[in-house]
């Protein structure tokens, strides 16, 4: 089977209007898109494959929990669409405003599938396999030469952004990961994923949507 050759023609931002969906339906709907990077080295697109919803101030999980607006939360604060980044340890995780400006909600992208540039991923991955590259937030930054000078950019333009893509018919969800002291926002099913792809961060048992 061959493998789709991309052109930059062929691409192109989404309609900034996608992203006035309200925040856990725009977090189902991210499933399938495309992160595009024109990154100076190739072309590097991955297919998303697993969000993570934050619903803002009365989320004890969200960076902007309680309406705090600070240097970091300030972009979440901004018009739908634009890119919240940040930095964990040492990764670099990314991330879709998603509300009305003035409320600070967000969706983590956790993992997408590697589409395009697969021999620049596996270097910028140092040679691991395949189904480790782009398997988790902070690993799909690195694998897409992601950065935190990305902070404050718009999903719709270049030279990173979102394309449209096919949409995933069979979404599992579940809780979100990692947020174990956050009370019982632990429980909240916030988090999507394309059912059974191999490249989704966590696998644990679905809860068909």
């Amino acid at each position: 089977m061959k493998r789709k050759k991309w052109g930059l023609f062929k691409l192109k931002p989404i309609d900034n209007r996608f992203f006035q969906q309200p925040t856990l339906e725009l977090a189902r709907q991210l499933l399938g898109n495309y992160i595009v990077h024109e990154h100076p080295s190739g072309l590097l697109i991955g297919k998303i494959v697993e969000t993570e919803a934050y619903m803002g101030p009365d989320d004890r999980a969200a960076h902007s929990f309680g309406n705090r607006k600070t240097k970091r939360t300030e972009v979440m604060f901004g018009e739908p669409g634009l890119i919240y980044t940040y930095q964990m340890h040492t990764h670099t995780l990314i991330n879709v405003v998603s509300a009305p400006t003035g409320i600070p909600n967000a969706i983590l992208i956790r993992a997408v599938e590697p589409v395009e540039g697969l021999e620049l991923m596996k270097q910028l991955r140092n040679g691991l396999p395949m189904t480790q590259w782009t398997n988790g937030p902070g690993k799909l930054t690195k694998a897409m030469a992601i950065s935190m000078e990305h902070y404050g950019s718009h999903w719709t333009d270049k030279p990173l952004y979102m394309a449209e893509g096919k949409q995933v018919t069979s979404i599992s969800t579940g809780p979100r990961i990692g947020i174990e002291n956050s009370g019982e926002a632990i429980h909240y099913p916030y988090r999507f994923w394309e059912t059974d792809n191999p490249f989704v961060s966590k696998t644990r048992k679905p809860k068909m949507a």
